[in-house]
């Protein structure tokens, strides 16, 4: 699972960087904080030994409240638990939105248990800010047994006064004008295997903007918004033509393989969308275990993202608009907007203790948008930056990210996230 872009810090999260600093031994023994084996992180989710010598925010827990210790792990073979749950309430923060109060909760779960099986995830993240932004997204991957069919559900409500710099890849930090408007978003994709880890499907997608409305426009000023079609309500509607190959096993954190997702969305107006127009998606990832016998990952991230026909504005390409509220980091949401994107993203993640507790990762990004009305690809806006990890479910591998982005002509801003960014 991963939580939205729109952050989740909590206070307990000082508790355990003290006591994961003093859970590190000279010499640890078998069962200890401390120790630790130098197993993938696909076998240590099956495995009791290796990961009962892991430390998780839950272990955390226990310990400071003196809790009874958990049982400990079934060790013939079995895996420990068919479900993992991870659930942060706490303080938000995004650059596009300011603070606000959430929760990210996760449920990642096996539907049986086999040796190639993946792993299911829910996630629900319900958010209230001091921008006076409201959102609740319900995002779903669950596998079937045996990894035959696999569900794709993506269902928002977003009330959400916002920032837009109009269209291009060179608009400037002058160009921001206020948008508010209601959103409710309806997706929702069914594939099945047509050969290991290969799959193809069919879905429904809705986006359904309302109540739009444009402010703080300098007078006499024409916006791009104004220029490419200001209404006060957009309906997309269309089906999802989808093939996907999955190689991940934990998608909270892939250790190996490769992801691709080639979505090919037709909107028609017989099913209610505005205009007939097309939204196609490429979407690939290569993940390289680096060094080979540890857990540290070398991930690869690209995405192209076009449109063509009349696509509604809120409905084009834009930073922070995939699937996770990901892309970008270093930007502020919709810092870009057009009818074409490229995007490219790399980053390095490695443990910092010996427990796995603590990790970090360093990344780069770099961003297209195609020019308007042009369609040409004439700049790119890079991105740098670093972050911390926080383990919140061994079982599942789920990590809390706090990561800091940098983007040029002074962006910059702290990403926050319930599992990896990609």
């Amino acid at each position: 699972m991963k939580a939205k872009k729109h952050s989740f810090f909590f206070i307990l999260i000082f508790a355990f960087t003290l006591y994961s600093a003093k859970g590190q031994t000279s010499k640890p023994k078998s069962g200890d904080f401390g120790a630790v084996k130098k197993d993938s992180i696909y076998f240590a989710m099956r495995n009791a030994d290796s990961l009962r010598d892991q430390v998780d925010a839950i272990d955390i827990v226990y310990h400071v409240l003196k809790l009874q210790e958990k049982k400990a792990p079934d060790t013939t073979g079995k895996k420990l638990r068919k479900v993992y749950y991870s659930v942060i309430p706490g303080v938000s923060y995004a650059i596009q939105s300011a603070f606000g109060i959430a929760t990210a909760a996760n449920i990642s779960f096996y539907t049986v248990y086999t040796d190639d099986e993946n792993l299911s995830s829910i996630s629900l993240t319900p958010t209230y800010t001091l921008s006076n932004q409201f959102f609740v997204a319900l995002v779903s991957n669950v596998w079937s047994p045996g990894n035959e069919y696999n569900s794709l559900g993506d269902y928002r409500f977003y009330r959400y006064p916002s920032i837009t710099y109009g269209l291009g890849g060179n608009t400037p930090v002058s160009a921001a004008t206020r948008i508010d408007y209601s959103y409710l978003r309806i997706y929702h994709v069914v594939t099945k295997a047509i050969h290991p880890d290969f799959l193809a499907g069919i879905g429904y997608n809705l986006d359904y903007h309302y109540d739009i409305r444009e402010k703080d426009v300098k007078y006499g000023e024409e916006t791009d918004f104004e220029k490419y079609g200001l209404k006060d309500k957009s309906v997309s509607s269309g089906l999802s033509l989808n093939v996907i190959y999955d190689g991940r096993k934990n998608i909270n954190y892939p250790v190996k393989g490769y992801y691709m997702n080639l979505s090919v969305r037709p909107n028609f107006t017989f099913l209610g969308s505005d205009n007939n127009w097309q939204d196609i998606q490429l979407d690939v990832r290569k993940y390289i275990r680096l060094p080979a016998n540890t857990e540290n990952v070398l991930a690869f991230w690209n995405l192209n993202w076009y449109t063509f026909g009349k696509a509604p504005y809120l409905d084009l390409p834009a930073t922070g608009w995939d699937t996770y509220s990901n892309m970008g980091r270093g930007y502020i949401q919709d810092r870009f907007k057009g009818t074409k994107m490229e995007y490219l993203e790399t980053e390095y993640r490695f443990s910092l203790s010996r427990n796995g507790f603590f990790g970090m990762v360093i990344f780069a990004n770099a961003q297209s948008i195609a020019d308007w009305p042009s369609g040409a690809f004439s700049t790119v806006q890079p991105g740098v930056g670093t972050g911390l990890r926080f383990k919140i479910n061994k079982g599942a591998h789920t990590n809390f990210c706090v990561d800091y982005g940098v983007g040029l002509h002074g962006s910059n801003g702290f990403f926050f996230n319930l599992g990896e960014v990609f």
